[in-house]
C-alpha cells in the first residue's frame, strides 16, 4: 500500500485506490454495512407493531399478490423455503395469515392474508413510506435510479462470480430505469 501526499505535502496513509484499501474501507463493505443499517432501521420502526423487516416483507407480498404458495413467496423474496416456512409459521401464530389447501394441488398449501393481516400490512405501508422518505433525504431521484442500476449490475456480476453464468432472467431489460413508489 502506498501513501498519498496531502495538500501541505505531507504523506498520508490513505490508500491510492479503493482496491488497495483494507476490507473495511472497500465499496463492498460499505454496501454491506449500509444494507445492515437499513435493515436495522426497518426493524426498529417495525418493532412497535410486532414485526421485523423479514416478516413485514412477506406479509406485504402476500397482501399484494396472495394467496400464494410458500415456494413462490420464497423465490420472490430471494430466500430459502425453510426461512419462508418459519416466517409463515410466525405470521400465522400472530393471526396475520392463514394456510389454505391449494384447490389445484392437494399437496400444496397456499398462504392467504387475514383481516388482521390486511390492517397490519397497511401499518407496514405507512411505516415504509415515512422511513423511505427519511432514508432518501438529500438524494435525488436520478441519483437513486443510477444507484439502483449499478446495484442490479453488481447482482449480475455476483451471479457470474458465484455460479459462473449470467442469470437466466435479467432483473431488468437493458437501459431500463427503476421506477419508484412516491
Amino acid at each position: 500500500m502506498g501513501t498519498n501526499a496531502t495538500a501541505n505535502g505531507s504523506a498520508s496513509s490513505a490508500p491510492s485506490h479503493e482496491l488497495d484499501a483494507p476490507p473495511w474501507l472497500r465499496v463492498e463493505s460499505t454496501l454491506m454495512a449500509t444494507a445492515q443499517a437499513i435493515r436495522e432501521a426497518y426493524d426498529v420502526r417495525l418493532a412497535p407493531i410486532g414485526l421485523t423487516l423479514s416478516l413485514a416483507s412477506l406479509l406485504s407480498y402476500i397482501a399484494e399478490f396472495g394467496p400464494v404458495n410458500q415456494t413462490r413467496a420464497a423465490e420472490h423474496l430471494g430466500q430459502g423455503r425453510a426461512a419462508t416456512g418459519a416466517q409463515v409459521d410466525r405470521l400465522q401464530q400472530l393471526g396475520l395469515i392463514e394456510r389454505r389447501p391449494d384447490p389445484d394441488d392437494r399437496r400444496v398449501w397456499m398462504v392467504a392474508i387475514t383481516p388482521a393481516g390486511v390492517a397490519k400490512a397497511a401499518a407496514v405501508g405507512e411505516i415504509d413510506t415515512v422511513l423511505r422518505s427519511e432514508l432518501r433525504s438529500g438524494i435525488t431521484r436520478e441519483e437513486r435510479q443510477r444507484l439502483a442500476a449499478v446495484l442490479v449490475r453488481l447482482q449480475s456480476n455476483v451471479a457470474v462470480a458465484v455460479h459462473g453464468v449470467q442469470p437466466t432472467a435479467s432483473p431488468l431489460p437493458p437501459n431500463t430505469t427503476i421506477e419508484e413508489r412516491p
